[in-house]
C-alpha cells in the first residue's frame, strides 16, 4: 500500500467518524456547560464586533489588534474555498439536506469557538515584544502539557501554513485558468509577491489589510449572491423544503437524483460545515488571542458572531444560489457546481464573478493561515524562526499553483485532523476554567447594573 492510500485510509477514519464525534460532541457539551451562551449573548457579541469596526482604524502593533481587526483576521481564515467549493461538495455528495446539518454543527460550534477565544485571551503572552497566543499556549500554560502544545504547533504549521496555503493557491489558479489566459506559474508568482507584501509587514500590516478586505469581499459576495437568489425568488421555498426534507431523506428531496443514507447526509454536512467555520480546529484562537479587550469573554462573544457570519451568511449564500438556480445535477461538484450556479443566475459574467470572489476569499485565507502558523513558529523557535517560515510559506504558494498532487491534498486533510485532537483535549480539560471566566464576566455585568 502506497503513502497516498495509507493517508486516505487514515483520513476516512478521522473525518468520517472520530473528528465529527469529537467536534460535535464537544460543541454540545460546551453549549450546555455555558448555558447556551451563543443564544444568550449573541446580541452583545454583535455589538462588540461591529461597535469596534475600523476600516481605516487604529494601527495594530506589538500590543495586538483591535477586537474587530482580530475578528476580521479570524473571518479571513474561515471564509475561504470551503464557503464556495465546500458547500457545493456537501450538497452534491449529501444532497440539500447536508445544509441542515451544517447549520446544526455551526450552532454548537459557536460554543466551542467561544471557549477557544476565551482561553486564547487568558493564556496569551508577549514574545520578543509581540503579543501572541493560541492552543499551544493554553495547552502548555493551562493544561500543563508541553507535548500536546508542541504536537499542535507542528501540525498547524504543516496543515495551514504550508500545505493548506498550497491548496488555497491552487484553487485561485484553477479558477482563473478557466476565464483568463494566464499560466498557473504566473498566478503563483503574483500571489506569492502580494502575500509577501502583507506578511513581511508583520501584525500591523496584516490587521490593516484584513480589516479592509474582509468587509469588502463579504459584501461583494452577498450582493452577487442575493441578486441571483432574488432573480429566482420563486424557488426559495422549494429550496428550503429540499433542505429540511433532504436532512432525513436525500432521495425524496431530489427526486432520486441523489440517493444517499441519512448517515452520509449528516457526515457530509457536519464535516464540510466544521471545515468551513473551523470551530474547534484550533486555528482562529490565534487571532482572538491578540485582540485588545478588557475581559476575555468579550472576544469570546465576538468569536461566536464570526461563526455566524461564516456559516449562516456566506455559506448560505452559496447554498441557496445552487438550490434556487437548479444547478444541482448529480454530477457536477465543488467549485465547478458553484460556477455553474452563478452562470445560470448571471449569465457568462457569473464565471468571472466566482473567479474574482474566490481570489478574495482564498487570498484572505492565505493571510489568515500564515498568521496562525506564525504564532506557532514563534512558540517553537522564537523570532529567529520567522524568516525561514515566511520563505517556506511563499514557496508552498507557488508550488500549489503548478502542482495538483493528490497526496498533498490528503496530507492537508490529515494534518488538519491531527491538530483538532490536542485542541479538543485542551478545551475539555479547561472547560471549568472557561465557566469560571464566564461567571466572573456575568458577575461584573450584574454589579454594573446594580
Amino acid at each position: 500500500m502506497d503513502l497516498l492510500a495509507i493517508t486516505k485510509s487514515i483520513n476516512d477514519i478521522l473525518w468520517s467518524n472520530l473528528l465529527i464525534f469529537l467536534l460535535c460532541g464537544a460543541g454540545i457539551v460546551f453549549t450546555f456547560a455555558f448555558r447556551f451562551v451563543q443564544v444568550r449573548k449573541f446580541k452583545e457579541g454583535f455589538h462588540k464586533m461591529f461597535g469596534d469596526i475600523t476600516l481605516f482604524g487604529e494601527k495594530a502593533g506589538g500590543q495586538g489588534m483591535s477586537s474587530f481587526q482580530a475578528a476580521a483576521t479570524s473571518i479571513a481564515a474561515q471564509v475561504g474555498t470551503g464557503n464556495m467549493a465546500g458547500a457545493a461538495t456537501a450538497i452534491a455528495s449529501g444532497g440539500p439536506g447536508a445544509i441542515f446539518w451544517m447549520w446544526l454543527a455551526a450552532f454548537f460550534g459557536m460554543a466551542t469557538i467561544f471557549a477557544e477565544a476565551v482561553l486564547a485571551q487568558k493564556y496569551n503572552e508577549i514574545i520578543d515584544g509581540q503579543v501572541t497566543g493560541g492552543p499551544a499556549y493554553y495547552l502548555r500554560k493551562g493544561l500543563g502539557s508541553k507535548f500536546l502544545a508542541g504536537f499542535f504547533s507542528v501540525a498547524i504549521i504543516l496543515a495551514l501554513g504550508f500545505i493548506g496555503n498550497a491548496v488555497q493557491a491552487n484553487s485561485i489558479a484553477t479558477a482563473f485558468s478557466d476565464v483568463v489566459p494566464i499560466s498557473n506559474l504566473a498566478v503563483g508568482i503574483i500571489l506569492a509577491f502580494l502575500a509577501s507584501l502583507v506578511i513581511i509587514g508583520g501584525i500591523g500590516r496584516i490587521a490593516s489589510v484584513v480589516e479592509k478586505v474582509v468587509p469588502v469581499m463579504a459584501v461583494f459576495y452577498m450582493i452577487g449572491g442575493l441578486f441571483v437568489i432574488f432573480r429566482n425568488l420563486g424557488n426559495l421555498i422549494p429550496a428550503l423544503q429540499m433542505i429540511f426534507v433532504g436532512a432525513f431523506n436525500a432521495r425524496a428531496a431530489t427526486g432520486g437524483l441523489i440517493g444517499v443514507t441519512v448517515k452520509e447526509v449528516v457526515r457530509y454536512g457536519v464535516a464540510r460545515g466544521l471545515f468551513s467555520n473551523e470551530a474547534g480546529m484550533g486555528s482562529t484562537p490565534h487571532a482572538h488571542a491578540v485582540a485588545r479587550v478588557e475581559h476575555p469573554v468579550e472576544q469570546g462573544l465576538v468569536a461566536i458572531v464570526s461563526v455566524f457570519i461564516d456559516t449562516f451568511v456566506i455559506l448560505n449564500i452559496t447554498a441557496f444560489v445552487i438550490l434556487t438556480t437548479g444547478a444541482l445535477d448529480g454530477q457536477t461538484t465543488g467549485i465547478a457546481l458553484t460556477q455553474k450556479a452563478f452562470a445560470l443566475g448571471m449569465g457568462n459574467i457569473g464565471n468571472y464573478f466566482v473567479a474574482i470572489t474566490l481570489l478574495f476569499f482564498a487570498f484572505s485565507t492565505i493571510i489568515g493561515w500564515y498568521f496562525f502558523g506564525e504564532a506557532n513558529a514563534l512558540y517553537l523557535f522564537g523570532k529567529k524562526g520567522l524568516i525561514p517560515y515566511q520563505l517556506l510559506v511563499l514557496a508552498f504558494i507557488i508550488y500549489g499553483t503548478v502542482k495538483e498532487v493528490p497526496l498533498v491534498w490528503e496530507l492537508a486533510d490529515l494534518f488538519n485532523g491531527l491538530m483538532v485532537i490536542p485542541n479538543i483535549i485542551g478545551l475539555l480539560g479547561l472547560m471549568v476554567t472557561v465557566k469560571g471566566i464566564l461567571q466572573d464576566y456575568e458577575d461584573m455585568q450584574e454589579l454594573r447594573r446594580s
